[in-house]
């Protein structure tokens, strides 16, 4: 036989409630939390080392990222692929995330772009900062990656915009800044 819901207060304040019950002094059990077992590596040092610097990993993308990117764009909705070139103009280290500043072309039609690259994951959002864009972009979206430059995807401002991807490679012929680093192979991350 259900309970009317009128007599559900009734039946809770006749009932004891256990949770709200207080326990008696000599149930009280305090809570020991387990040992923490260290592991002695060769050396004698012990825990876990982090030998990874993302630090020093953005300052090394800083000066080594090709400064020229080309490629191309594709919506997710179809259509032919458009030509893409993008610029780098500036790559600032901050902490273990480079700050990018530049420009792409995707269709012919430039525009100035910002980005962020976290060097300990190699995630990179860049926000395309001009109106119009090309390839049937619009403004207030941004390519978004974990897989630094090389491969993005568009997130488009509206839900009713499909996106796309935009695949870029280090074109062979940019010049990058003098020093020893100018010498050495792009830096690829490792995951």
């Amino acid at each position: 036989m259900p309970v009317p819901l009128a007599a559900l207060p009734l039946l809770l304040a006749a009932s004891p409630v256990l949770a709200a019950s207080p326990l008696p002094a000599n149930g009280f059990v305090p809570f020991t939390p387990p040992e923490i077992q260290a592991t002695v590596q060769d050396g004698g040092a012990s825990g876990e080392v982090e030998t990874f610097d993302p630090i020093a990993r953005a300052r090394l993308i800083a000066e080594q990222l090709p400064r020229r990117w080309s490629g191309r764009y594709q919506s997710f909705s179809g259509g032919p692929a458009v030509p893409v070139q993008l610029r780098i103009d500036g790559a600032t280290p901050m902490g273990q995330m480079v700050d990018l500043r530049g420009a792409i072309a995707i269709g012919g039609v430039e525009s100035p772009v910002q980005g962020n690259l976290n060097a300990k994951s190699d995630q990179l959002d860049l926000l395309l900062l001009g109106d119009p864009l090309g390839g049937a972009l619009e403004p207030g979206g941004a390519f978004q990656s974990v897989q630094g430059l090389s491969l993005s995807g568009w997130r488009a401002p509206r839900l009713t915009t499909p996106g796309g991807r935009l695949q870029l490679i280090p074109e062979t012929t940019a010049t990058r800044p003098a020093g020893p680093a100018a010498s050495e192979s792009p830096v690829r991350g490792l995951w």
